[in-house]
């Protein structure tokens, strides 16, 4: 018993969350610029959404995300955005503009950029900011 309950402890300590800087700071940039170019007429330049396009930062965006893996956030990205042309963003693009959104979200960033790999997103969990 003492040994499962040990190895919970410690696999909880390797888990790692949008609040430990999953993203670089040059990442959440490049995330804007692609943002800007793609992104802003549906959802807004606030993120807010418009019309039919859902927030992208927020209360109802980090219910939607809660405890999610941030692989699960990326593909939906990728494989449905942008609305008028779906699957066409670069993985590196949609982890730039995933950097984007969680450094307006007030996520820290870190050291390393957000990966690609699906295996190594899968490891990475959407928790809300502290507001």
């Amino acid at each position: 018993m003492v040994v499962v309950a040990s190895s919970m402890i410690f696999l909880a300590a390797q888990a790692k969350t949008t609040r430990d800087g999953v993203y670089a700071e040059a990442q959440a940039t490049r995330g804007q610029a692609i943002y800007d170019k793609v992104c802003a007429s549906c959802h807004a330049p606030s993120l807010e959404g418009d019309g039919q396009a859902p927030a992208l930062v927020g209360k109802d965006f980090d219910l939607e995300w809660k405890d999610q893996p941030l692989s699960d956030l990326f593909e939906r990205i990728r494989s449905t955005m942008p609305a008028d042309a779906p699957g066409t963003l670069k993985p590196e693009e949609v982890a730039d503009v995933m950097a984007y959104l969680f450094n307006r979200a007030n996520f820290p960033a870190g050291v390393s950029a957000l990966p690609t790999d699906i295996a190594a997103l899968k490891a990475l969990t959407y928790i809300p900011a502290a507001r």
